[in-house]
């Protein structure tokens, strides 16, 4: 079968199968196969599929169909412009958490995580949730790049196979990152100059309502929040002033309808300047916050 029908007649079946943006997926799937770029396909749709790609397109697409997340089929996702392996041990990264990763860029940038508001001055991070360390290491990649920051970091996470993801990702990016296995703070004796974190978030509730590609597919100890999905937030900003620096900061990514519970459990640990940013839709995202006790 040739390019084009392929394309057709997968888009057809990812729409009979609810799959969002069933063109775009289609798309993905055959250039993931095939390697044709658009120009190449606008050039030629009319080329036959080899008989290995045809059984590993038709493959693809089957498990699209079943609503299996499209990255877990090309095993990867694009977070910060960079590429990191993901699988079913792992929270997808998502475009939204790319704001979190921004702001803490940004308080970097201008020395507020540091003990005296320089750049130069080291400072250590911890990512806590870690899993496929895309917060973690995104950070240190474009920090990286600034010659005056002095940077390290470390990851942590319950799961060892999300672990396992994070330090393949590490050493795919060429970064040098420390990961550990821990619930939360429990095996980190160490203090921070900023801790970020993007918890389990979801009402145990809503999980249900979810896509079946987050419901089925992501790891539900990554999605659930408890029954008001505030459980991580209370724990760690609980737990958090034992850990950081003076003045050290601790950020988290939120769901839309959570920054003034986030922001009072901050505030009543002990937490100023508390800030909250939106992410590109317009909805709250992130929360932080400084630790001055």
């Amino acid at each position: 079968m040739n390019l084009k029908r392929n394309l057709e007649r997968a888009a057809r079946e990812f729409e009979s199968a609810g799959v969002p943006e069933p063109d775009l997926d289609a798309w993905y799937l055959l250039e993931y196969v095939t390697g044709v770029s658009r120009a190449a396909y606008f050039a030629d749709p009319d080329r036959e599929l080899t008989g290995a790609q045809q059984t590993a397109f038709d493959a693809c697409v089957e498990k699209r169909a079943a609503r299996i997340p499209l990255q877990h089929i090309t095993g990867t996702q694009e977070f910060m412009g960079l590429s990191f392996r993901v699988n079913a041990h792992v929270l997808i990264p998502r475009q939204d958490t790319e704001i979190l990763v921004e702001e803490a860029l940004k308080l970097l940038k201008g020395g507020a995580a540091s003990a005296d508001g320089r750049e130069d001055q080291a400072v250590e991070l911890l990512d806590l949730c870690t899993g496929s360390g895309c917060i973690l290491l995104s950070v240190l990649y474009y920090a990286g790049r600034n010659a005056h920051m002095n940077l390290s970091g470390t990851g942590s996470d319950l799961s060892e196979p999300a672990l396992e993801t994070a330090r393949d990702n590490a050493e795919r990016l060429g970064i040098r990152a420390r990961f550990v296995h821990s619930d939360l703070f429990e095996n980190l004796p160490g203090r921070y100059a900023m801790i970020l974190s993007n918890p389990p978030y979801i009402r145990s509730a809503a999980i249900r309502n979810l896509q079946p590609e987050v419901r089925l597919y992501d790891p539900g100890m990554a999605l659930d929040g408890d029954a008001d999905g505030l459980a991580f937030y209370r724990r760690i900003t609980a737990e958090s002033g034992r850990h950081l620096e003076q003045n050290g900061i601790l950020m988290f990514e939120i769901g839309c309808d959570q920054a003034a519970e986030v922001t009072e459990l901050m505030r009543v640990h002990g937490f100023t300047d508390i800030t909250v940013k939106k992410d590109l839709a317009g909805l709250d995202r992130v929360v932080y916050g400084r630790y001055s006790k």
